[in-house]
């Protein structure tokens, strides 16, 4: 049994998606980050950068303890190479994806994170901000619409690259990003929505992005600093 650690944001959605592909047994543990749950210290215990997802993996391969882990394409990466599925075994085929993955975590995650807080979240209006995020969120569309040219996938069969990046493209009218102009995109996106596993991961699932945070939530979520929870 693998216990997940989540709440639903798009880097959370990402480990349902692959454990629903995967169809291994999973127990949701939700972290209303909302409240703050994220800074206590159970979970800062299995997660010390204090974000969601977390994964603990109550039979590791090993046959030792409890693997606790952090940091969403970390885990991904872990479960793809647990079960031997969703990474190619080839080289080259594994390297593409590995690139893609980071490429994610590391480009079109964190960029369309800001676009989203300073078009939605923040208290006050920075034209600057806005233009500069909502520039990058489309150079990264870009990018990604020229890498499927001609392939279904990222990989050219479906992966954890695939899997990391599609809750981020959920957001993409939020994100004002219009499909219709990367028509590559468009077309992967709507090939994964389609899929079973990712329909079964979405139900019941209210993006945290998609809703409006009262101020008090604004504080837990943008408001912290190291010595914030120090104790």
């Amino acid at each position: 049994m693998l216990d997940v650690y989540y709440w639903g944001t798009p880097n959370g959605l990402k480990i349902k998606l692959f454990l629903e592909e995967a169809q291994l047994p999973y127990r949701i543990i939700p972290v209303d980050i909302g409240k703050g749950e994220q800074f206590k210290p159970e979970f800062l215990r299995i997660s010390p950068n204090n974000r969601i997802p977390a994964l603990v993996d109550n039979e590791p391969a090993d046959g030792g303890p409890p693997l606790s882990l952090f940091e969403s394409g970390a885990i991904l990466l872990y479960l793809a190479e647990k079960i031997g599925r969703f990474i190619p075994a080839d080289l080259r085929g594994r390297a593409l994806t590995l690139q893609w993955l980071f490429w994610q975590v590391g480009g079109l995650g964190p960029m369309a994170g800001q676009n989203g807080h300073f078009n939605h979240y923040a208290p006050e209006k920075v034209p600057y901000a806005i233009e500069r995020y909502t520039k990058e969120t489309n150079r990264l569309y870009g990018v990604l619409d020229r890498a499927l040219a001609g392939r279904d996938y990222l990989a050219g069969e479906y992966t954890i690259a695939d899997m990391a990046s599609f809750p981020w493209i959920v957001g993409h009218e939020r994100h004002k990003q219009n499909l219709d102009e990367f028509p590559n995109v468009k077309r992967w996106f709507l090939r994964i929505r389609e899929r079973p596993a990712c329909q079964r991961a979405y139900v019941g699932v209210e993006v945290s992005y998609s809703r409006t945070l009262s101020d008090e939530e604004r504080k837990v979520l943008f408001g912290q600093t190291a010595g914030s929870h120090r104790a």
